[in-house]
């Protein structure tokens, strides 16, 4: 495998006897080319020696934020901004909890702060510690950013003399997952994307508002996931308060249906591929209220309503040659799959896009707000692929995976 080649790597290294592992994997790295740089925690240390890892990678290992030799220079912002990947193996829940609440009180935490390279987790602990709904959380909370990563756990005998799920995964495998990300990397070069996320806000008075409960982390976990294969993106996005993702991505905010139809239109005429992923509303009203409507005024108003225009319909109808490539989302409350997929292709050959994401947004696990996803992607060739539950950032990874291929 040549993907690493020359690449630079930080390998993270917290505490649990899984830390031992972390000498092979640093081997293999080194073997493929990368260029390793290890940093430990005070608490790995206890597993296993910095004089290993330093032999092993042909560098100092960093231990301690305050290295007076090393922070001279500011070592750990160096250390972020050089680093390509960091990846955390064994990762563990303190390490994991930490990383989650932005904390910086070791060198790791703050190396991983400060950097905007991805992230790759092998977490390794007890299944009780694994399955607590407290590391869930800390973990969905890092997954969400569209920065973190994981490999892992595995199942079976623990040291501590449990089984089930929390065994770091073998370093091969965490290995084969950094050449994997690498790989991806420049799948989508030279592309330009336009992603809608989000909800529409259609105004009733100053103060009201016709909308939904769409967060928008599916279009950024999207987006996200684009912009670290290589692709330029247009994100436009509604109402919502999520963090731009890091990578080449402009964003631009909206609030209405007709002034996200205007942005996308600008932005998609020059796109590769334009995925609608926005819960645009279907109406808004007719004439919004100056000020802000009281009962005390009298009579409850009548709301009259208008339709929105259908922006993925109109890009379809408009465009030529095949471009851009055309993904709706058909979001609806249909807990039956052959009724959720059958009305997702009524909705593709409609508005004459090329593929579709079907998804029962009636499921609180999957639905709007909620961490993860689930659903499938269907083509206009007839092509179907089952999209199983995972977050939404990894629902996104398993979409581009299927959708390379087919830009023009």
């Amino acid at each position: 495998m040549s993907a690493p080649r020359a690449k630079r790597i930080t390998l993270g290294v917290t505490g649990g006897i899984a830390a031992y592992k972390a000498a092979e994997l640093c081997r293999l790295l080194v073997k493929e080319g990368a260029e390793v740089r290890v940093v430990m925690t005070p608490a790995a240390e206890s597993f296993i020696t910095p004089l290993t890892l330093q032999t092993l990678s042909g560098h100092k290992v960093g231990r301690t934020l305050l290295d007076a030799s090393e922070e001279a220079e500011i070592g750990h912002i160096r250390l972020a901004d050089e680093t390509e990947l960091i990846v955390v193996a064994p990762a563990s829940a303190d390490a994991i909890a930490r990383m989650a609440a932005g904390m910086a009180n070791d060198l790791l935490t703050a190396v991983v702060l400060a950097t905007r390279a991805p992230v790759l987790l092998a977490p390794a602990m007890n299944v009780n510690m694994w399955e607590n709904p407290l590391t869930q959380a800390n973990l969905a909370r890092l997954l969400n950013t569209g920065r973190f990563f994981t490999v892992g756990p595995d199942a079976g005998a623990l040291a501590c003399g449990w089984i089930g799920a929390g065994r770091m995964m073998e370093p091969a495998a965490i290995r084969d997952a950094v050449v994997e990300r690498f790989a991806r990397a420049g799948e989508l070069a030279g592309k330009h994307v336009v992603i809608t996320a989000g909800p529409t806000f259609e105004p009733v008075d100053a103060v009201r508002f016709l909308g939904n409960r769409s967060s928008g982390k599916m279009g950024f976990a999207l987006a996200a996931e684009a912009a670290e294969r290589g692709a330029h993106v247009t994100l436009v996005a509604g109402p919502v308060s999520l963090p731009t993702p890091s990578g080449d991505i402009d964003r631009i905010n909206v609030q209405t249906a007709l002034q996200m139809q205007a942005a996308v239109q600008q932005a998609a005429a020059n796109s590769d591929a334009v995925i609608m992923t926005a819960a645009v509303a279907d109406f808004r009203p007719l004439d919004a209220a100056s000020g802000k409507l009281s009962r005390r005024e009298g009579p409850t108003p009548p709301l009259a309503l208008t339709a929105n225009p259908d922006i993925l319909a109109g890009l379809g109808a408009s465009r030529t040659g095949g471009r851009p490539l055309l993904v709706g989302f058909a979001a609806e409350v249909l807990s039956d799959p052959l009724a959720l997929q059958a009305r997702a292709l009524q909705k593709m050959a409609e508005k004459r896009c090329d593929a579709i994401v079907a998804n029962d947004v009636g499921d609180p696990s999957i639905g709007f707000g909620s961490e993860e996803n689930a659903g499938a992607l269907l083509f206009a060739d007839g092509a179907v692929v089952d999209l199983p539950q995972a977050s939404k950032r990894a629902f996104a990874s398993a979409v581009w995976n299927h959708l390379v291929g087919r830009l023009p």
